[in-house]
C-alpha cells in the first residue's frame, strides 16, 4: 500500500514532520508527569499543573501563577523547582528498576 496516492498523517494535519514528533513527545511527557503528580504536595501539584498547562489550559508564567495564588513570583519559582526535582528523582528511580 505504498502507492503514489498514499496520504500520510502529515498531509492530513498540514504541518511538518518535526512539529508532529515534538507534539507527540510532549504528550507522552505530560502523561508521564500525570502519572507521578501524586508524589507532590497540593501546592506543588497546583503550580506544576498551571505552569505546564496540564489542566487542559495554556501554560502560565510564574508571574501569572503568583498573582493568581497571591504569593511572590520567587516563591512560585521555588515551589516549581522543588516539584521538578521530586519528579526528576521519581523518574530516575523508576528508570533504575
Amino acid at each position: 500500500m505504498n502507492g503514489v496516492n498514499e496520504i500520510t498523517l502529515i498531509d492530513v494535519l498540514g504541518t511538518d514532520r518535526d512539529e508532529i514528533v515534538e507534539t507527540v513527545q510532549l504528550m507522552i511527557e505530560k502523561k508521564k508527569i500525570y502519572g507521578h503528580l501524586h508524589i507532590l504536595d497540593q501546592r506543588e501539584q497546583e503550580v506544576i499543573r498551571k505552569r505546564f498547562g496540564l489542566s487542559g489550559g495554556e501554560e502560565r508564567t510564574q508571574r501569572e501563577i503568583a498573582r493568581e495564588l497571591g504569593i511572590s513570583r520567587s516563591y512560585v519559582s521555588r515551589i516549581e523547582k522543588r516539584a521538578l526535582i521530586k519528579l526528576f528523582h521519581e523518574f530516575y528511580r523508576e528508570k533504575a528498576k
